[in-house]
């Protein structure tokens, strides 16, 4: 397996310059950074070489992550949005062929954080997702890239909420690049079982987050069963990419978007979130190989 951290784990905002975070990473003892795309519209291709020059000379793997704003919404009854939303990844996953990012994951089918007070029509929603993510794989196929659905709690999506509906949701995409995307924090919410959970997403499995259930990294004295997660990972096999994506400190649109209402990090440093990150990392390491 590859060991990652997403970028926001030291930033507010989702739009912030990644590439000094590239030898960051490498040094902290990770193999991948995984970086936000949902603001690639706005930066020119310049920016995506050196994103893959830099990366490829500290030998650290790019992943990417997007939680759609509602006009990316593939879900949308409004058709013209999905045209829309289908032009905009078309771009993005131009300039991440670019960057030599080989994939993305996140709430794709739908969007994020949703508002769940404007209501919604889940079989409905469920049907126009499936069409416009067939229309979507194809694009990225086109440019190597693999799709990672995120089965995301209760309290931040509808669609997607445990394996099971992630496992149907991919079978109806039915798409060799369309994946079951598990994060460890939202299925502590939602999953009955952890192994289980693994188990059935078998090969299936495309990217594993990694979190304790107050997002926090990973680290021994946590309350997760990481060995028992390590355990049903290694059973089915899994050796692809495994990204955890900490979040800490509250302020900003990631604060805001995560809901992060209280310091989890008591007021630690940039150096004290690198030591942790580093820690956790090699615990992970030693206990999972």
């Amino acid at each position: 397996m590859k060991y990652g951290i997403y970028y926001a784990y030291w930033e507010k905002e989702w739009g912030g310059d990644c590439l000094p975070y590239i030898p960051k990473v490498k040094k902290l003892g990770f193999d991948i950074l995984e970086v936000p795309c949902g603001d690639f519209h706005k930066v020119d291709d310049k920016f995506f070489h050196e994103l893959r020059k830099v990366s490829e000379a500290e030998g650290i793997m790019l992943t990417g992550g997007y939680g759609p704003r509602p006009e990316h919404n593939l879900a949308s009854a409004d058709k013209q949005a999905v045209e829309d939303a289908l032009a905009f990844y078309a771009d993005v996953f131009r300039k991440m062929e670019i960057a030599g990012i080989g994939s993305i994951g996140g709430a794709l089918y739908s969007y994020w954080p949703v508002n769940f007070k404007a209501g919604f029509d889940k079989p409905g929603d469920f049907e126009r997702s499936v069409a416009g993510m067939r229309r979507l794989a194809d694009l990225a196929a086109d440019r190597g890239i693999e799709l990672n659905m995120e089965a995301l709690n209760r309290f931040e999506g509808y669609l997607i909420n445990d394996c099971d509906e992630c496992l149907n949701y991919v079978s109806a995409v039915d798409k060799k690049n369309v994946h079951v995307m598990l994060d460890t924090f939202h299925m502590n919410i939602e999953e009955d079982s952890f192994t289980d959970a693994v188990k059935k997403a078998g090969g299936k499995l495309g990217h594993f987050h990694v979190g304790e259930g107050n997002r926090r990294p990973p680290y021994a004295r946590g309350r997760m069963p990481w060995k028992e997660i390590g355990d049903a990972l290694h059973e089915i096999g899994y050796d692809g990419t495994v990204v955890m994506e900490p979040f800490v400190r509250p302020g900003g649109q990631v604060g805001k978007d995560i809901s992060i209402w209280r310091d989890l990090s008591h007021g630690a440093t940039d150096a004290d979130l690198d030591w942790d990150a580093a820690e956790s990392v090699r615990f992970l390491r030693e206990l999972w190989g």
